[in-house]
């Protein structure tokens, strides 16, 4: 086995404990929790998805490209340093936008928009550490910080499910577990300071140098993030809260094997694909490698659930939640073609080919609301949504490898 595939098994092993966690997890919390209080939290969720996104202005993508040592353990002080100045210019924004706009704000239980901020501060915290060690190679404490915050995320939202089944118990229990997620990771690796005199500087010099991070990856991803998420508000506003929690069933556990498989090999791709390619022009070599496997583990994935989502989901989660496996097999297509295609996105970041990435999220936002939005029965806006998604991924294919040509593209 080559050094690459056992890199993916160390990160695999810690992401196989930190992905089984909140599944076990979801069989216990179907049980505490209505699909309609799960609903109004995966909602809530999705917006601080995006705002962790935000917060960071994409920086923490950057340290796999900054030299190892010292010049990326600034970086990632730099990163922390920008999230910390944002999330604070954030909470204001959102007092203000309480006390302007009282009437939007008072749609939603107060205890869902205190913890907004905080819950996104936490989750873009625990990206940039998690980031830093998949940079730095250092995959044991890479799979520990996955595993404290996936563990204690599940376990307060159990414990606290016991007491108050509702929408705002879910979302508190989350920045809990998120923070100490935070925690162990500022253990594990230290960050430590700035250079004497040095802080304005060192952060300058970093924005600059990677000013296309926030410039064009911010907003790509941010898109991406908004049209991840838009699903479950718009579901939840058209066709109710109810449905809205069947979706975010599907989606979490569809959703686990790219958490458990896919960001493994990211976690390891980025490494040895950025540095191929700044050696040689080109990682063509590391890029097939990495699809050949993905695409084989989702032919073997697809052919699964096809025939057994339904009776897994009711068997699993009660049947209270068979829809959920109904509307995980109209979306296979979908997270099919997600798993092979979200370790290799990467790319851009490698070739710089951001702008190419923003104009294609634009167009994944455009399709995702126009589909689910043109129709008048969930059905058939779920299945067209998953078409058009799927055709974007296999376009997005074969703009990655093309990229990891190199100067040959």
């Amino acid at each position: 086995m080559s050094s690459y595939w056992r890199s993916v098994v160390s990160v695999l092993t810690g992401s196989a404990l930190a992905q089984m966690i909140p599944i076990i997890g979801s069989l216990i919390i179907a049980r505490l929790y209505a699909p309609a209080e799960f609903g109004v939290f995966s909602a809530w969720l999705g917006i601080v998805l995006l705002l962790g996104v935000v917060l960071t202005c994409r920086f923490e993508m950057a340290l796999a490209i900054e030299p190892d040592g010292e010049p990326r353990r600034l970086a990632v002080v730099s990163t922390l340093t920008t999230t910390g100045l944002v999330a604070c210019i954030a909470g204001v924004l959102l007092v203000i936008g309480a006390a302007v706009v009282p009437g939007v704000i008072d749609a939603y239980p107060m205890v869902l928009i205190v913890a907004l901020v905080p819950a996104a501060l936490a989750i873009a915290a625990a990206q940039t550490w998690q980031s830093w060690a998949a940079a730095e190679g250092s995959y044991r404490q890479l799979s520990i910080m996955r595993i404290s915050q996936a563990a204690a995320v599940t376990l307060i939202q159990v414990a606290v499910g016991v007491y108050q089944a509702s929408a705002g118990a879910l979302a508190i229990a989350y920045l809990l577990g998120a923070i100490v997620g935070v925690c162990f990771s500022a253990y594990l690796m230290p960050v430590g300071k700035f250079p004497p005199g040095q802080a304005i500087m060192t952060i300058r010099s970093f924005w600059t140098r990677q000013r296309r991070f926030p410039i064009l990856s911010l907003p790509a991803d941010a898109i991406n993030t908004a049209a991840a998420q838009l699903p479950l508000l718009i579901v939840a506003s058209r066709f109710g809260a109810e449905v809205a929690g069947l979706l975010a069933m599907t989606m979490r556990i569809l959703g686990a094997p790219i958490g458990l498989l896919g960001k493994s090999v990211l976690d390891v791709f980025k490494r040895h694909a950025a540095t191929s390619f700044r050696e040689r022009g080109e990682c063509r070599s590391d890029y097939l490698r990495t699809f050949n496997v993905l695409a084989l583990g989702s032919v073997l994935f697809c052919t699964v659930m096809l025939f057994a989502s339904e009776p897994l989901f009711a068997l699993a989660f009660g049947e209270v939640w068979r829809g959920a496996g109904t509307i995980a097999v109209w979306l296979l297509p979908l997270f099919a073609l997600r798993f092979i295609a979200s370790p290799l996105s990467y790319m851009v970041y490698i070739a710089g080919k951001q702008h190419v990435d923003l104009f294609w999220q634009v167009a994944l936002l455009c399709m995702t609301i126009a589909s689910l939005t043109l129709f008048t029965d969930h059905k058939h806006a779920l299945l067209v949504y998953s078409a058009g998604y799927s055709l974007l991924y296999v376009i997005y294919l074969v703009m990655s490898y093309r990229f990891s040509l190199g100067v040959k593209s």
